[in-house]
């Protein structure tokens, strides 16, 4: 079947992807195989359980568009569509997530951290007047730098195989587990993010509050043990 005619306007990712599979004659398992996904995963796509990935992820949309013989664009114009929505969260991460994020900066300076950030969020909390809560906006640095690295190991199969082996599950598992944290937002982030994707690439960071440019070092080795220390936000 030659490929699809382009689309005239967006719809939503899972529609398209049902069509398609309808069209081509092609089950959702082959597409799974195809993208190295679980089939619960293109389940909750095509039912709609589950938002598309954002437009600018290659590593779904890329082999996706292949399969189904689409449009380059037409996945990521349909994900843009039905995300656009959303909008940026303005949501902060859990207490625990705080706390745990605050661990990776100087103790002395994340004393000081805490009560600037007390006192933004007593007063409206938000950057700017309108922008999202500085602990968001944290926390948003922070994953994007965290989501850097995924994505590179996301282009390492043998890696990945092999420390699959090591952490005792699936290839496919490991994967997913990747995959899903590219899709984690600020208010998303659970204190298990944090330990297997946070601790183990980010050293420490500061922020500068006037300008709310941050300052983050990676890691050269790995981790010590953490030490708690009683701080929260």
């Amino acid at each position: 079947m030659p490929a699809a005619i382009p689309l005239k306007r967006p719809v939503k990712v899972g529609q398209l992807v049902r069509r398609r599979l309808k069209e081509l004659k092609r089950t959702p398992r082959e597409l799974a195989e195809a993208l190295q996904v679980t089939e619960r995963f293109i389940a909750e796509l095509v039912s709609g359980r589950r938002l598309p990935p954002a437009p600018t992820r290659a590593d779904v949309y890329a082999p996706m568009t292949k399969f189904l013989r689409l449009h380059r664009n037409d996945l990521p114009t349909c994900a843009r569509a039905e995300r656009e929505g959303e909008g940026p969260s303005r949501r902060r991460p859990s207490p625990r997530v705080r706390e745990l994020l605050l661990e990776l900066c100087d103790p002395a300076r994340a004393r000081v951290l805490v009560r600037r950030l007390t006192q933004k969020r007593v007063g409206g909390g938000a950057v700017g007047g309108g922008g999202p809560p500085l602990d968001a906006l944290v926390a948003q640095r922070l994953l994007e730098v965290a989501q850097g690295f995924v994505r590179r190991q996301l282009d390492d199969e043998v890696g990945i195989r092999v420390a699959s082996g090591r952490e005792g599950c699936t290839y496919l598992e490991l994967r997913m587990k990747l995959l899903e944290f590219l899709d984690a937002t600020p208010s998303s982030l659970t204190a298990t993010d944090v330990e297997d994707f946070f601790r183990p690439r980010i050293g420490t960071w500061d922020l500068d509050f006037e300008t709310q440019t941050m300052r983050i070092v990676l890691r050269t080795q790995e981790p010590a043990p953490r030490q708690k220390r009683a701080l929260a936000i």
